[in-house]
């Protein structure tokens, strides 16, 4: 299942360092973040708590950048 995220990044790297970081979340079949869109196109696994995945991609990217947002 695809659902599409509204997302806020400063910058193209800082998109693809995210897009990456939620490739690596358990659930995640496949991740692609638009800087220039600002989405994040998530592909669940089959049967993942889309929430709770949601929760740990959000995390997860803000590792990456801390003050990015994820419109769940």
């Amino acid at each position: 299942m695809k659902k599409t995220y509204k997302i806020e990044v400063d910058c193209a790297n800082c998109a693809n360092k995210m897009e990456e970081a939620a490739k690596k979340t358990p659930g995640v079949k496949d991740a692609t973040v638009n800087f220039m869109a600002l989405k994040m196109i998530v592909d669940f696994e089959d049967g993942a708590d889309i929430p709770a995945v949601m929760k740990e991609v959000t995390a997860r990217c803000k590792k990456v950048e801390d003050d990015c947002e994820i419109y769940l």
